[in-house]
């Protein structure tokens, strides 16, 4: 057992502790005092955690946090339904959009405190493992569940044409996605990442996967989905990794032929906490219409805002963007109000707010994020879409109900 940090960080926000270092003074502790309260090893029965929880105004038992289990919790579930186990979960975009799909994921594995703090806040009955994927041992579920699911971090490593294998992967983020469906064998997997994997390292990063996971007897298929042309009010590109045992047949979902709008998108949307600009970005961006970005600002203020951008190559769109209502908002990232990678709202000169973020990701509005602002707009903004999501959560469902329909036949 030890302190929650994040609710220890929720709880400075509505204090309006800023740091760390603030919270400490009040403590009457040193900065490296707190952090070693508020590491794992701690035990909260000792001093000071009266007063920690005295000048934050809340209850002890809130800010007990316990020890997760390295192992997944068996959990029951119906042999008629189509089962999956999820990695890298995140803050639950594609286990919300697989669970709108009848999708049964019996466990969810991530290490992020603050995402699982997410996750368990909004599905109480999900099995969150809060732990480092290579100390996850899934051994208990093999030929137990349909499917495996997960986007895993791209690390760079490359070994094509080395005739290296899967062990040859070993201490990369995709080796435990791979070593997952080694020993889970499930009879469908399907890894998502950034479009950009496919090119990266000149494609033999790329490569070495699909040679590894081919090596596990599955046909793979792979595609770029445009979560815009998916029920998404964003311009959103994601590879999309599947693998089916031989003799099964996958189809992706199909593309709509038009582009989901922010108008659409936004409607109704609540209002919600969010970040503002500073007085000159303000200032600067007041320029920009619905749908322009730096080139339509006067020459001196492009000057003064680009910096040494102004004389690079490229498009560089994205810098002092504002979204029009009738386009879909570009790729979120996981700061509102990043210079490189401005997405301003179409009528307000601001950064879109927490709720119209995941309003853009397609996130429900009673979906919770925990922690500070700062982490909330970063678990939106790596999440997958969740109606992108639930349409491929479907497309698996069906591959695995054929299946299953075939071979009582």
């Amino acid at each position: 057992m030890n302190l929650n940090k994040v609710r220890v960080k929720e709880a400075m926000d509505t204090k309006g502790i800023p740091t760390y270092t603030e919270l400490a003074y009040m403590l009457g502790i040193t900065k490296n005092q707190l952090s070693v309260m508020l590491s794992d090893t701690y035990s909260p029965f000792k001093s000071r955690v009266e007063g920690l929880c005295e000048i934050l105004q809340i209850a002890p038992i809130e800010l007990l946090g316990f020890e997760n289990t390295k192992q997944v919790e068996q959990r029951p579930f119906s042999s008629s339904s189509v089962t999956a186990i999820e990695l890298f979960a995140g803050a639950g975009g594609l286990a919300l959009g697989l669970e709108k799909a009848g999708v049964n994921t019996v466990a969810y594995v991530e290490i992020d405190k603050f995402c699982c703090e997410t996750l368990r806040k909004n599905r109480p009955h999900w099995n969150v493992v809060n732990s480092d994927i290579s100390e996850v041992d899934f051994s208990e579920y093999k030929d137990k569940v349909d499917i495996i699911t997960g986007g895993f971090p791209c690390q760079a490593f490359s070994y094509a044409g080395k005739k290296l294998g899967f062990n040859d992967t070993r201490g990369t983020l995709f080796y435990e996605f791979a070593r997952c469906v080694q020993e889970v064998d499930p009879k469908v997997f399907l890894a998502e990442n950034v479009r950009g994997l496919v090119s990266h390292d000149n494609g033999r990063t790329f490569e070495t996967i699909m040679s590894v996971l081919g090596e596990m007897d599955y046909d793979i298929q792979y595609r770029i989905l445009n979560a815009a042309y998916h029920g998404v009010g964003q311009k959103r590109e994601r590879l999309v990794i599947v693998g089916t045992k031989r003799g099964m047949q996958y189809n992706f979902p199909e593309p709509e032929e038009k582009m989901t709008t922010l108008r659409t998108a936004l409607k109704d949307c609540p209002e919600s906490e969010g970040q503002a600009y500073s007085k000159r970005k303000k200032e600067v961006l007041e320029y920009v219409p619905p749908g322009g970005s730096w080139v339509d600002l006067p020459h001196d203020v492009q000057l003064e805002y680009m910096g040494k951008s102004y004389y690079s190559g490229g498009g560089r769109r994205g810098m002092a963007r504002r979204i029009s209502w009738d386009e879909p908002c570009l790729t979120l990232t996981c700061s509102p109000s990043q210079k490189q990678t401005e997405r301003c709202h179409p009528e307000e000169t601001r950064p879109f707010t927490v709720r119209e973020y995941a309003r853009i990701q397609s996130f429900p509005d009673d979906w919770d994020f925990c922690g500070g602002i700062g982490e909330k707009y970063k678990q939106i903004g790596n999440a997958v879409p969740v109606e992108m999501a639930r349409r491929i959560g479907i497309s698996l469902k069906n591959c695995m109900e054929d299946y299953r329909s075939a071979a009582a036949n």
